[in-house]
């Protein structure tokens, strides 16, 4: 089984899952990771790992649908069976959609449907709630929308600030989102033999 990994930013969870993979606790290896951005340090992680890491830029393309059709082909032909997000900050359209329906998974720091979208973490300290989370869910058309694969609770501590929460957060998803990929790739594996 293989898997990519888009990803916006810095690439902790990424890391997390390629080490997951490399060290043989996922029953799959991560083939691509793709970034939006041409700054994010994701791609020398992933490249330092010795996994193939991809910058395609959307503005490269005339519209949202043929950047969506360059990540598809470049899927395919890696032969990629679960699409990972981790910290990939776009909403995916029908064209990704469709191809890997039911086959793209997301990670967000809050227990959906509390607090989608950007910055959950801020979201929720303003809220003033006692409870947050970890939701991984698969991805549909909507922001943070789609139904819900696994949640953790992270409790807020009086004086939190955002810094500390999204610590305490990261540590839950580290754990969490290899878990999950593991689950999905073993059921794959079960629906194929």
């Amino acid at each position: 089984m293989k898997f990519a990994i888009f990803a916006s930013g810095t690439g902790s969870n990424a890391e997390v899952l390629i080490r997951s993979a490399q060290a043989g606790e996922l029953s799959g290896e991560v083939a691509l990771v793709v970034s939006d951005k041409p700054s994010a340090p994701v791609l020398a992680k992933a490249e330092a790992l010795g996994v193939k890491a991809e910058l395609i830029r959307p503005a490269a393309y005339k519209n949202k649908a043929a950047y969506e059709q360059e990540l598809v082909s470049r899927l395919q032909s890696e032969e990629v069976d679960l699409v990972v997000m981790a910290g990939y900050m776009r909403l995916i359209g029908p064209v990704l959609l469709s191809a890997y329906e039911g086959k793209i998974i997301n990670i967000h720091p809050s227990l959906l449907p509390a607090f989608p979208g950007l910055d959950a973490i801020g979201q929720a300290l303003q809220a003033n709630v006692t409870v947050t989370g970890v939701t991984v869910h698969y991805v549909d058309a909507g922001m943070d929308t789609g139904p819900i694969i696994a949640q953790r609770e992270v409790a807020l501590e009086k004086d939190d600030t955002h810094e500390m929460l999204a610590k305490r957060i990261q540590a839950v998803e580290h754990k969490l989102y290899p878990a999950v990929v593991k689950q999905l790739l073993n059921e794959k594996l079960g629906e194929e033999s």
